[in-house]
C-alpha cells in the first residue's frame, strides 16, 4: 500500500522565474519605447492580451467564463465545486503610458498560484478562480472600474454599454468587435472570498524602504468634466484687454485643483490629466477648453468639502472674468 506524501504547505513557493517570464511576455503586447505598455481596454491589443491570458489559463487546466461586460473568470475545480470559489485577480488593460505590472501582476500571480498547485498535485476544497475585469483603468471609457462596477451593481450594464470613447465608439460595440461579450449576467457569479495582489501605484513604500504593505483604506474619488467657454479670435488683431481667452481662465482653475488638494491635507489629491482645447490652432485665441478634474480624499466628508471648495473657486473665477464655467460630476466613489 502506497501513501501519497502531501507537500509542506508552509514552505510551498511559486515559480518566480515562470511568473516573471509570463509578465514579460504579456508586456510585449502594446510595448512602448520607454519600457512601458499601452494596451487600452477593448482595443485589438487588449484582445491579444486577453487571448494570451485565457490560453495560459486553459493550458493550466482552467475553464474560462466571460460575462456580458467582458469580465473573465478562469476556474480551477476544487474538491467541492458546490462551494463558491476563492477568487483573485485584477485587470490587464493599461493606461496610455502604463507599466508592465499594474493590474497584470494581480492576474498573472493568480495563474501562477494555480500552476504551482498543479505542479504539486494539490487539490483545494473550494474552486480557485482568477478574474480580469473590463475597463478598470477608465482611460478609454468612463466610468472607471467599469467591469467590476457592473458586476457589483454600482451601475447598470446598459449605462456601461452606452459609454463612448473620444471617437464615439461604444463599449458594447467594441466588446462585440473583439469577441469578448459573453452570455453570463454580470453579478450572477458567486464569490466566496476575493483577494487582489497589486503593485503600489505610488512611491510611498519605496520612499520608506518597505517591500510590501497592506491596504488599510481606499480614498474616495470624485471625477468631473469641466468646460470653460470664451470666444475664438485672431491672435494678431485682438488686444489683450478685449480677449475672452478660455485657456487662460482654465489654467487658473487647473492650478486651483492642485491648491484644493493642498488645502485638504494629508490625504487630499487633485489632478488634471486630460485637456481639450478648441480650436487648437497656433494663432487663434482658444474659445473653449474642456478638462478633467480628479479629486480624492480619505473620507466622504473631506471629498464633499473639496467638491464645495473647487466649485466656489470656479464660481468666483467665472464672476471675475465673465466667462462661463461648467463643472459636471461624472463619477463618485465613496471612501472605504
Amino acid at each position: 500500500m502506497q501513501t501519497q506524501v502531501q507537500p509542506d504547505i508552509d514552505t510551498l513557493r511559486i515559480n518566480a522565474d515562470r511568473l516573471w517570464t509570463s509578465l514579460m511576455e504579456l508586456a510585449q503586447i502594446g510595448a512602448t519605447p520607454k519600457g512601458g505598455v499601452c494596451r487600452l481596454t477593448l482595443t485589438d491589443l487588449d484582445k491579444q492580451g486577453r487571448d494570451l491570458v485565457t490560453r495560459w489559463a486553459r493550458e493550466a487546466g482552467m475553464s474560462v467564463t466571460i460575462d456580458q461586460i467582458g469580465n473573465g473568470f478562469m476556474r480551477r475545480p476544487g474538491r467541492n465545486n458546490a462551494l463558491p470559489p476563492i477568487m483573485t485577480g485584477s485587470h490587464i488593460d493599461t493606461q496610455p503610458t502604463g507599466g508592465k505590472f499594474d493590474g497584470n501582476y494581480g492576474v498573472l500571480a493568480g495563474i501562477e498560484v494555480v500552476r504551482t498547485l498543479n505542479d504539486h498535485g494539490i487539490e483545494t476544497e473550494a474552486p480557485i478562480e482568477v478574474a480580469f475585469w473590463t475597463n478598470e483603468e477608465g482611460s478609454r471609457f468612463v466610468p472607471v472600474m467599469m467591469g467590476s462596477g457592473v458586476f457589483a451593481k454600482a451601475f447598470t450594464l446598459e449605462h456601461a454599454y452606452a459609454a463612448t470613447d473620444t471617437e464615439g465608439k461604444t463599449v458594447k460595440g467594441e466588446l462585440e468587435r473583439i469577441g469578448y461579450i459573453g452570455s453570463q449576467v454580470p453579478g450572477d457569479h458567486p464569490i466566496g472570498a476575493y483577494f487582489e495582489t497589486h503593485i503600489e501605484q505610488g512611491p510611498v513604500l519605496e520612499d520608506n524602504d518597505k517591500t510590501i504593505g497592506v491596504v488599510t483604506g481606499v480614498l474616495g474619488i470624485r471625477w468631473y468634466d469641466c468646460t470653460v467657454t470664451g470666444m475664438e479670435a485672431h491672435a494678431g488683431p485682438t488686444p489683450m484687454a478685449l480677449r475672452k481667452d478660455a485657456l487662460q481662465v482654465a489654467t487658473h482653475l487647473m492650478q486651483e485643483v492642485v491648491a484644493c488638494a493642498h488645502r485638504h491635507p494629508p490625504h487630499g489629491r487633485g489632478t488634471v490629466g486630460m485637456v481639450h482645447v478648441h480650436p487648437n490652432s497656433r494663432n487663434v485665441i482658444p474659445g473653449q477648453v474642456k478638462f478633467s478634474i480628479d479629486l480624492r480624499n480619505a473620507t466622504d466628508a473631506e471629498c464633499e468639502s473639496m467638491d464645495q471648495d473647487i466649485r466656489a473657486v470656479a464660481a468666483k473665477l467665472s464672476a471675475d472674468t465673465g466667462l462661463p464655467i461648467r463643472i459636471e460630476e461624472v463619477s463618485n466613489y465613496p471612501a472605504q
